[in-house]
């Protein structure tokens, strides 16, 4: 049964208004709600998938979340996945539409305390077509920031598989990709294209030609991207 308010079901303190909008806050409005509700749509499923795309979340908070969602109807829970329900699918346009609506009125170059390398590479981990690199079986990339605390990543791309790498695998690069943070989070989300960042010496990759070439085609780049540009695009 989808969550009505009652304390019975746990959900958030109410608001003393009957209103759809009111009813929608007391199951969506608490903070990180809807960014767990965000990758669900994207397809996490597991517990540690979702927590690693949100570290300033604490696990104990997290699970709290969950558990908040599944009384509410939102996210069905067995054999250790978490999958979203209709009525968590209905969320979709309402949650993008929000990326929309940031995309033209809230967003611009990231602030230094929303840039965590982790973060950024575990996001890109999840968005590699492995096929545009064609046969070669492991691809490897190494990431090498110019900034921030943590300066080296290493992407183990399979046909089946990508392994995000916090040492030195045992397999030989042969891609090295060579930018700032903040720039490879605009790159990512679509505020700067691949194209120009390489133009412009924010962005070098070097390595074996035709995997060179193939790297903007692998990189899927985030499912917000799209929205950026077109709030770009009007600007």
């Amino acid at each position: 049964m989808f969550c009505t308010g009652s304390a019975s079901l746990g959900c958030m303190a109410r608001y003393g208004q009957y209103c759809p909008i009111t009813r929608s806050l007391e199951v969506l409005g608490d903070r990180w709600t809807l960014l767990v509700v965000r990758d669900l749509l994207l397809g996490a499923e597991r517990f540690n998938e979702i927590s690693r795309g949100l570290p300033g979340l604490s696990r104990g908070l997290l699970s709290k979340r969950l558990d908040h969602l599944v009384r509410c109807g939102l996210v069905e829970h067995g054999n250790g996945r978490y999958t979203v329900t209709p009525a968590a699918e209905a969320l979709r346009p309402i949650v993008f539409g929000l990326a929309e609506w940031g995309a033209r009125w809230a967003f611009g170059e990231p602030r230094p305390d929303e840039l965590d390398a982790t973060t950024l590479m575990w996001w890109i981990r999840g968005g590699i077509d492995a096929a545009q690199f064609g046969p070669r079986d492991p691809v490897v990339l190494e990431f090498r920031f110019r900034d921030g605390r943590r300066r080296l990543y290493w992407l183990v791309v399979r046909r089946d598989d990508v392994s995000l790498c916090f040492t030195r695998p045992d397999f030989a690069v042969d891609l090295v990709v060579d930018v700032g943070l903040d720039v490879l989070y605009q790159v990512w989300e679509g505020f700067i294209e691949y194209g120009a960042a390489v133009r412009d010496g924010l962005l070098t990759v070097t390595g074996e030609t035709a995997l060179v070439r193939a790297l903007p085609r692998a990189l899927r780049f985030s499912p917000i991207a799209g929205y950026v540009r077109a709030a770009a695009a009007a600007r």
